[in-house]
């Protein structure tokens, strides 16, 4: 089962700046992760799924749940992997 935008559970922006890539692509890295950008939350909760083979909408949902929630000093990309992934079971 494939997660899709439909999935998520809150409402975003889907709107960019022009320094946006609404296409990101490869890992995600130090660039800064911007909770309230669908394409942003859409994109990470798509590679965490990829790479940690979660396959049911409901990781994704848990995904989403621990981005929107993270720690507000966690702003990379690879920062909030890395605290997803470490908090994981805790959730």
């Amino acid at each position: 089962m494939s997660f899709t935008k439909s999935d998520l559970q809150h409402k975003y922006s889907w709107v960019h700046t022009k320094e946006d890539d609404p296409k990101l692509t490869g890992e995600p890295d130090h660039n800064l992760l911007n909770r309230s950008e669908g394409y942003e939350v859409f994109y990470m909760i798509k590679k965490l799924m990829a790479g940690w083979e979660l396959k049911n909408v409901a990781s994704g949902h848990k995904i989403e749940k621990m981005i929107k929630e993270h720690p507000a000093n966690l702003r990379s990309q690879a920062h909030v992997k890395e605290w997803i992934s470490t908090n994981w079971n805790r959730y």
